[in-house]
């Protein structure tokens, strides 16, 4: 079953941080996303990938 798609508001509430941070996340590249129309989206999938790499690079 593919992945759920996540608004930027979404993403936020999951990090706890803001939108802000979410789009910088995006524009720098480190958290994946697609457009869809007029609306960004990120996958639970690209959001998990996210959540371990940062997990990783902090235990190192």
């Amino acid at each position: 079953m593919p992945s759920a798609l996540l608004t930027v508001d979404q993403v936020a509430a999951r990090l706890h941080v803001s939108r802000w941070t979410v789009y910088n996340l995006i524009r720098s590249r480190e958290l994946a996303s697609l457009t869809i129309g007029r609306c960004r989206r990120v996958t639970e999938s690209a959001l998990d990938a996210y959540i371990s790499l940062r997990t990783e690079q902090e235990a190192a």
